[in-house]
């Protein structure tokens, strides 16, 4: 007889995190990846509403729900929720100022769907919105694989080609060998043990007991573009992190970084196709008393981030002790278009949603944006409460500075760290 019983599934790790930190130390519940599109006049809709739900079937992330577990009441998630149709709503203008409104409020998770999505026709434009609770969905999900697989759908591409399922994903990281789980837990346990406030984060006058307040800097680096990664072929992603480490090394005068660094979590082809959550934040750690070219020093941490791949599966035990609370984030991504297409026919992002109300509480986060005409901008989102404005400032300008010294491969980290730089 066929078991008809309920499937529980837990939560990974990054997910479990995520929620844990949105409701104990976020200041909203919130915190979704998408925004408000305005489409093109000559897109059909009701075919755009046939596309939408067409991939809305298809993945089974749409059917997740995150529920209290019959047993241990703790949160873990199934996957056999109602995929609800998309339909063409039709609004006044002034009807449609009050939905946007609306959209920007936070929304219930336990036991509801974990994504809105909408299509408003109005007499001035027609919007599609979309939005994804991020414990089941990022940027990279959204951006390239829903909007990607939308796009393939809208174009009547019948093509099958079978879609990777976040549920088998999620079952086949629930059984791991023992010996695997405590080789990694070990790695991540020795590298994190040395973490101290005081060495590892900016310096600050304030005393650490002040209540956290949100701040945030944007800094467009002087020197460096995308040509010098096109013609060197150093890897842009793990070039910043080193700037970044080498940045935190020099202000804290530590001679030494520990921090954490966001990848988007997809290794494999499969994993590239596979629509839900697959960030992991990972450990990294560089002690710059060993002295290394630039090129050195880049190729070893190429290395240490090959290891750390090798032990994600381990980062259980890293989120369920806060190892990495306190350490300063580090995430580099590619702007995404204001503009892009359905079928050749243009849309345009016209909102995006709050997603600073709910940001972790972290003293500093670092995120490098590749943007379009080839610059690169830091965004430095910090605890104002510890830090002023004109110190992030000197930070960002501290990066570019190194950033000029990293563009030569031989300049020596001990050049960079020195008293004289």
């Amino acid at each position: 007889m066929e078991d008809t019983a309920k499937k529980f599934y837990p939560l990974r790790p990054i997910q479990r995190w995520l929620i844990d930190t949105h409701f104990n130390k976020a200041k909203s519940t919130m915190m979704n990846i998408g925004g408000l599109c305005k489409l093109s006049p000559l897109i059909d809709i009701p075919r755009f509403a046939d596309a939408i739900n067409t991939v809305l079937n298809t993945y089974d992330i749409f059917r997740c729900r995150f529920v209290l577990h019959p047993e241990t009441l703790e949160i873990c998630q199934t996957f056999d929720g109602e995929v609800m149709p998309v339909i063409i709503e039709e609004w006044t203008d002034q009807e449609f100022d009050m939905i946007k409104k609306y959209l920007a409020e936070p929304y219930d998770i336990i036991g509801k769907p974990l994504y809105r999505v909408y299509l408003f026709k109005t007499p001035s434009a027609n919007y599609f919105y979309l939005d994804f609770y991020h414990a089941v969905a990022d940027g990279t999900a959204l951006a390239i694989i829903f909007l990607r697989e939308i796009d393939k759908a809208f174009r009547g591409n019948k093509k099958k080609k079978s879609v990777p399922s976040y549920a088998e994903y999620i079952e086949s990281h629930m059984n791991i060998d023992p010996e695997e789980l405590a080789e990694g837990h070990a790695y991540w346990q020795k590298m994190l043990a040395p973490f101290d406030p005081e060495k590892h984060l900016p310096p600050t006058k304030v005393h650490r007991d002040a209540a956290w307040t949100q701040g945030n800097l944007e800094y467009k680096f002087q020197n460096v573009s995308d040509e010098y990664f096109h013609e060197t072929h150093v890897k842009e992603n793990h070039f910043f992190l080193g700037a970044a480490m080498l940045t935190l090394a020099k202000v804290t005068g530590s001679k030494s970084s520990i921090m954490s660094w966001i990848h988007n979590g997809r290794t494999t082809m499969r994993e590239m196709r596979l629509f839900g959550l697959m960030l992991e934040q990972f450990p990294c750690a560089w002690d710059f008393h060993e002295d290394n070219s630039v090129e050195d020093f880049l190729s070893k941490l190429h290395g240490q981030i090959q290891i750390g791949m090798k032990y994600r599966k381990s980062l259980d035990m890293v989120y369920d002790n806060g190892l990495e609370d306190e350490c300063v984030s580090f995430i580099f991504q590619k702007e995404f278009y204001e503009d892009f297409a359905f079928n050749d026919m243009n849309c345009s992002i016209v909102d995006l949603p709050p997603n600073e109300i709910s940001a972790a509480e972290n003293a500093l986060d670092i995120e490098i944006n590749s943007e379009v005409m080839g610059d690169y901008t830091v965004f430095l989102d910090y605890d104002s409460s510890l830090y002023s404005e004109a110190e992030m400032k000197n930070f960002a300008e501290t990066m570019d500075k190194i950033i000029l010294a990293m563009k030569n491969p031989k300049t020596l980290t001990s050049e960079i760290l020195s008293d004289n730089f």
